[in-house]
């Protein structure tokens, strides 16, 4: 992974092998920020795990292993009350016969690159909390 900043910006490039949540929670960790917005990512996945939250608050997970283009990316850095990096993220990736695969990433692998904004929140405090009778933990504003 390598990076560059400017302002409160920053732009990322994940190389092969590396685990997207992996990679940008160590950048929070190396950079020292609590509270990012990712606002877009592009490039090429495999290892793809990804899916949404049902009625009940119980993510259903959904598998796409072969390599596939990541045609979208947003979402979120926090902390969590521990103070661990925490990252929500939402995909759209296509795979070879253009097929649309999308929601919660769970996990992407870069295959041949990622390319990511990230926007740092400076002056906003955002920390990630469990919700009642849901996985996901929510946010947190102080």
């Amino acid at each position: 992974m390598e990076w560059t900043r400017s302002g409160e910006d920053l732009f990322v490039r994940i190389d092969p092998n590396e685990e997207i949540h992996e990679s940008l929670q160590s950048l929070a960790d190396k950079v020292g920020f609590d509270a990012a917005a990712i606002t877009s990512g592009i490039g090429r996945t495999r290892e793809n795990i990804y899916g949404y939250m049902d009625e009940e608050g119980v993510y259903q997970r959904r598998s796409l292993p072969s390599a596939s283009e990541l045609v979208s990316l947003s979402g979120n850095v926090a902390r969590t009350q521990e103070g661990k990096a925490f990252t929500h993220i939402h995909c759209c990736w296509s795979d070879d016969d253009n097929n649309v695969h999308a929601g919660h990433m769970f996990n992407s692998t870069v295959h041949v690159v990622a390319e990511i904004h990230l926007r740092i929140l400076t002056h906003a405090i955002m920390t990630r909390c469990p919700l009642a009778d849901v996985e996901l933990l929510g946010l947190q504003f102080s």
